[in-house]
């Protein structure tokens, strides 16, 4: 066990170590300081209360965040072909499966420090400029503000989670960061227009695919999703797809023959 916390701390240190890892996280924090401060400048009679910020905040940065970990997943495995340092990494006394999960869990950590840093600062900052009397009615919801707020944070994460492991899957797969991230980013950026043009209320299909479950924010508000899915539903889509990413992953980097 101590040999493969090291396995994942050599990992972490390969993606701290960049400087564009911190800018990145730099970048969230900047924008997660400016957007409250912004909104306080533009605000109106009706004024907004630290958790509407805090949500608008986030819905504003968390696609930057979605960037950064796409980019951190594709680049994990794809650079070690890319620079040639696989086969100094396949030479040491660890398996193929620990490596990659070593990989893997380095970048689920540095999904989760973006996101709470985001978070945290989106909030630290929004209490500054504002309180917490008042509602502004800006989301209309049966929850609780603070509730409505960490359910908004889960439904963000969890879109993000599935678009990292489709990049993750795509580097394992074809060793290119290049591909990974721009496949990771045109279905990220198009999946809701996929969504109008097939509607899963029309084309009953399109339930079982997960462009349709990628963002479950909808089931704050409401029991019922796309084509009457329900919340349980959408889970079972995306874990099924999960699984098989993982699987396909797996397999292909076990398998690879690195000499080619």
């Amino acid at each position: 066990m101590s040999s493969f916390y090291k396995l994942i701390l050599n990992e972490n240190m390969k993606i701290y170590r960049r400087v564009r890892t911190w800018i990145m996280l730099g970048i969230l924090a900047l924008f997660s300081i400016l957007m409250p401060f912004v909104f306080f400048m533009a605000k109106g009679m009706e004024q907004p209360n630290v958790w509407e910020v805090t949500i608008l905040t986030m819905t504003m940065t968390f696609f930057l965040n979605i960037i950064f970990v796409v980019v951190i997943a594709a680049d994990s495995v794809a650079s070690e072909f890319t620079g040639g340092t696989i086969k100094l990494l396949l030479i040491r006394p660890w398996s193929r499966s620990k490596i990659l999960l070593s990989k893997y869990i380095s970048v689920i950590l540095f999904s989760l420090l973006s996101s709470l840093l985001l978070f945290g600062v989106a909030f630290l900052f929004s209490n500054i400029w504002f309180n917490y009397e008042g509602n502004s009615g800006m989301f209309s919801s049966t929850w609780s503000d603070m509730s409505y707020t960490f359910m908004n944070l889960g439904s963000s994460y969890v879109q993000l989670f599935m678009i990292m492991m489709i990049a993750f899957m795509i580097s394992t797969l074809f060793r290119s960061s290049t591909f990974a991230i721009a496949l990771s980013l045109f279905i990220l950026f198009t999946k809701d227009i996929f969504l109008v043009i097939l509607n899963p209320d029309r084309y009953e299909w399109m339930k079982y695919l997960i462009f349709t479950h990628m963002d479950l924010k909808g089931y704050i508000n409401s029991s019922v999703g796309p084509a009457g899915s329900t919340f349980t539903f959408s889970l079972i889509v995306l874990v099924g797809y999960y699984i098989v990413f993982v699987l396909l992953s797996w397999f292909v980097f076990k398998k690879r023959d690195v000499a080619t």
